[in-house]
């Protein structure tokens, strides 16, 4: 039997029709739908294979990255240094995931990141005395160098030549002094650990991989997954070559029925088409096998906030892991949502006096997706735009979401040793 939705706009409701052997319609509300529609698509998209073999799957199917033996030798020398000194140690992954389209790859699908809350999120890890493995996406924002890169204003602006020598600007010295020895106390230390990936495989490979090698540290372990990861890629053996042509005298047209394997991406007529498969979800896997001791947190990100707080707790439930923090696009660097098990659902805001500067951001959004509070002024009274009064300097939410996460993976390690030392 085959079932196809349809939704239909109808007043307050929506109509579902479905075509089957038994013929119905029904009428739902949007909030009824929501949770059905996506569980009705997991499991459409799953197969009848087990997590385990969809991982055997993937991993056979999709090779590894090349540097993927000198990853693992930094990673577990750098796991088991702290994990002897007793030393908490995060990875947090940052940035997105590329989705090539060709072997030799000119064309890709990119995923929306430029790594700021991971990178800047690593940075008050590293405060709180943590140890910090940075996956992160090639070239995209670092701890402490993010403060001058990916600006509007070039880091040679920062600097003059005075004597023969290179001076700071009088007027940044005193704030890059500060990040240089926030930066030079870590890399002293020994507690920061870069490592990069550019494809959703490579990302994979690395997470999987260094979740492993983390196991041993039990419930001080800890991953803070706020890459911005492709949710469809093109299989290894779908994959063309060569560059895509686009001129007319080099089409690369395919029948479907020259071959079984059809590449995912390919020319027909003057059209490109593009046949991408999901991403296997290996959350469930970090959970139950890479790392079953560690706390696992995992963001969502949305653009209505009408199902921000309803997609986080989806995913909470079915993955079983400890925290979605879920953010809009809009309003992401002022406030998100902490959905949890243990403590339900949380807001964190930044005071409106006390956010940074967005160009991207809405102002009059914050609060929309949480209809139990409202923001504490009005937007007209500030714009988006405007500065931070003088005297109190602005507040990175990475700076109040960190504290909380810390609080919470203590008491996860408590609960955790106190089990252990119980049975």
């Amino acid at each position: 039997m085959t079932a196809y939705i349809l939704l239909l706009p109808k007043g307050p409701k929506w109509k579902i029709t479905c075509t089957s052997d038994h013929a119905a319609s029904i009428e739902y509300t949007p909030n009824d739908i929501l949770l059905h529609v996506l569980a009705q698509g997991d499991a459409s998209m799953a197969d009848s294979s087990t997590p385990q073999q969809a991982e055997n799957d993937y991993f056979s199917n999709e090779p590894p990255p090349k540097d993927l033996k000198a990853t693992i030798t930094l990673a577990r020398e750098f796991i088991n240094r702290h994990g002897d000194q007793g030393r908490r140690v995060v990875l947090v992954t940052s940035g997105g995931t590329t989705v090539p389209l060709e072997t030799q790859t000119v064309r890709y699908i990119d995923n929306f990141s430029a790594g700021t809350r991971g990178a800047t999120s690593a940075e008050y890890f590293l405060q709180h005395g943590y140890a910090v493995i940075f996956l992160h996406r090639q070239f995209s924002l670092l701890p402490y160098s993010r403060h001058y890169s990916h600006n509007t204003r070039s880091f040679l602006d920062y600097m003059r030549e005075e004597d023969g020598r290179v001076v700071v600007d009088e007027q940044q010295s005193a704030d890059m002094l500060e990040v240089l020895r926030q930066y030079t106390n870590v890399k002293r230390e020994g507690r920061l650990l870069i490592l990069s990936f550019v494809t959703i495989t490579e990302y994979l490979w690395d997470l999987r991989e260094v979740a492993k090698l983390m196991r041993p540290l039990g419930p001080k372990a800890m991953f803070y997954l706020a890459a911005a990861v492709s949710d469809f890629f093109v299989p290894r053996d779908r994959m063309v070559e060569h560059k895509i042509q686009s001129n007319e005298e080099f089409h690369q047209s395919h029948s479907i029925d020259d071959d079984p394997k059809v590449p995912a991406a390919r020319t027909d007529g003057r059209k490109l088409v593009i046949d991408l498969e999901p991403v296997p979800k290996f959350l469930k896997q970090l959970v139950d096998g890479w790392a079953p001791d560690g706390i696992i947190v995992s963001f969502k990100l949305e653009t209505d906030p009408s199902i921000l707080v309803k997609k986080a707790q989806y995913s909470l439930k079915k993955y079983s892991h400890h925290l979605v923090i879920g953010n809009l696009l809009l309003t992401r660097k002022w406030e998100v949502v902490f959905v949890s098990a243990l403590e339900g659902e949380k807001w964190i805001r930044v005071p409106r006096h006390r956010r940074t500067k967005s160009f991207s951001g809405v102002a009059s959004l914050v609060g929309t997706a949480d209809p139990s509070s409202k923001d504490e002024e009005p937007a007209s009274l500030l714009d988006n735009q405007e500065a931070v009064p003088q005297g109190e300097p602005a507040v990175e939410i990475e700076s109040l979401i960190i504290p909380e996460i810390e609080q919470m993976h203590t008491k996860y390690i408590n609960q955790t040793l106190a089990k252990s030392t119980v049975s």
